[in-house]
């Protein structure tokens, strides 16, 4: 018996190693088949690839490439993060989830949104697409989104952002598109007919804009700015650059305070630095320090101040110089429940105009300095007229000065082409009225010649009895007139030219 049982035992103990192997490739098996479903979609199992809680249903972290299929109608909540969806397609839920609120497909790598990705889940008021690897935003891509309230994009590799992306999310609130490769701030999402009413944040953080839109981002209202990032963008250094983060500094907005070391621009010379936004008054450009708000006008003119406020919806009342209210001042009115007008200026309305605004949650105290200086307007003007007369009278006396120097006709007998006789009494009026005698000429040589010493002899013109309106004298008549003075025989056409090397006689 022991001997037939020791016979047997060899064969026994093959036949369990071959069953126990048989075991061991089922288990190993079993993982593959449940992710070959996972691959194609399989219906949902909550006790096995997703957790179910109530209106949430968790499939993160389960190696999933495709959304699982009979995804229940009751889902408010569907969390299929951290897998492996690269596609989002048209059909990916199968029926309508009215009741699905919050959606996230992070960490996924995704590459691909259909334009009818969101067709039947319009209820969703938060989406999060963020670490991905989308590369563009095709248009209205979003707009079957009404009620959304939340959207991050951030971390992925968008680079082009259709205009039309995000049209019809009338409800958006926040927007995250730190961290990609975007080359421009998106002003038409905060101005214009493309405008989002309900947009309290954009995030455009760390990306690639090197300039911004400055006077359209300094003519919007201050919540709006409040809520506006641009942070760790390789934005090039200016004083306009600077003059906006300065503003913002002292209003004290939250992209601003919360982000003051990372505001940095890059220097336009060789090498490039990168340096604070907020310390190019005293670096680099020496831009001018921006201290305060001020308003200037002139009298008879009118001003408005705008309580701009850091929040939307707050009770604002203003307060006037000298502690008044509106109602004790007759030139100051409220203008579209916060603006306040004043006009026509007068110098006492000059002072800080303060406006008080308060809300449930928040308080906000503005200063606005106002300066009327004492003239008008059209007084400055016509002064200004007056110095630009002033000054094109000058310029053009000058060009005629300039003219009669440069380009006036000679006509002198030395002047080429012209004859070396002296013409008739007629012409006497454009001849010169000095000029030296061939005689004194030849006697000048002689003494020259003679070895005796050089001069030259100056003859004075006795004043005639008529002068012209410009104290010049009478034009030379025709008879020729005998000059006065001691051992002078020369007559007036004796006198040379002025082009000879002799002094001119007066």
């Amino acid at each position: 018996m022991v001997g037939s049982i020791g016979f047997f035992w060899p064969a026994a103990v093959a036949v369990l190693k071959r069953r126990s192997c048989f075991i061991l490739h089922l288990t190993l098996l079993l993982p593959a088949v449940r992710a070959s479903g996972q691959l194609t979609g399989s219906p949902l199992v909550c006790q096995k690839t997703c957790l179910c809680a109530s209106t949430i249903i968790s499939c993160s972290k389960q190696n999933l490439t495709n959304v699982p299929n009979a995804l229940p109608s009751y889902a408010a909540v569907l969390d299929l993060s951290f897998n492996f969806i690269t596609k989002l397609q048209a059909d990916w839920t199968g029926i309508r989830l009215d009741q699905l609120q919050s959606l996230l497909l992070s960490n996924n790598n995704l590459t691909f949104l259909s334009t009818e990705a969101f067709v039947n889940v319009r209820k969703l008021r938060y989406l999060d697409l963020s670490f991905n690897s989308l590369r563009l935003l095709d248009e209205y891509i979003f707009e079957p989104l009404e009620n959304l309230e939340v959207l991050l994009l951030y971390k992925n590799h968008i680079s082009q952002i259709d205009r039309s992306a995000f049209s019809g999310l009338i409800e958006l609130q926040r927007l995250y598109l730190s961290h990609n490769q975007i080359t421009r701030i998106l002003v038409e999402l905060l101005k214009g007919r493309g405008r989002l009413k309900s947009l309290r944040l954009l995030d455009v953080s760390s990306n690639r804009i090197k300039a911004l839109p400055l006077d359209e981002l300094q003519a919007l209202p201050a919540w709006i700015k409040n809520g506006l990032y641009f942070h760790n963008n390789p934005l090039t250094c200016s004083c306009e650059l600077y003059e906006l983060m300065a503003h913002w500094e002292l209003r004290e907005l939250s992209p601003s305070t919360d982000f003051r070391s990372n505001h940095t621009c890059v220097t336009s010379g060789q090498p490039k630095e990168k340096m604070a936004i907020l310390d190019l008054t005293r670096q680099y450009l020496n831009c001018s320090e921006v201290k305060g708000f001020k308003k200037e006008g002139y009298l008879e003119q009118s001003l408005v101040l705008d309580c701009d406020t850091r929040q939307k919806n707050m009770v604002k009342r203003w307060v006037l110089p000298g502690n008044l209210t509106v109602s004790q001042n007759e030139t100051t009115f409220i203008r579209n429940e916060s603006s306040l007008r004043i006009g026509p200026l007068k110098v006492e309305d000059s002072g800080v105009y303060t406006c008080y605004a308060t809300s449930d949650s928040f308080n906000e105290t503005l200063y606005v300095t106002v300066v009327v200086f004492n003239t008008t307007m059209s007084k400055g003007l016509e002064n200004l007229k007056t110095a630009y007369t002033t000054l094109v009278a000058c310029l053009i006396s000058l060009v005629m000065i300039l003219i009669y120097l440069f380009f006036t006709p000679c006509r002198c007998a030395c002047c080429p082409g012209q004859n070396m006789e002296k013409n008739d009494g007629k012409d006497s009026l454009h001849s010169s009225t000095v000029s030296l005698s061939q005689a004194h000429e030849e006697r000048w040589q002689e003494r020259v010649g003679g070895g005796g010493f050089l001069y030259r002899h100056t003859a004075f013109l006795e004043p005639k009895e008529q002068l012209e309106q410009n104290g010049r004298l009478n034009p030379i008549s025709e008879e020729d007139e005998e000059w006065q003075g001691a051992n002078r025989g020369r007559t007036r056409s004796d006198v040379s030219s002025v082009c000879s090397n002799s002094p001119m006689v007066i």
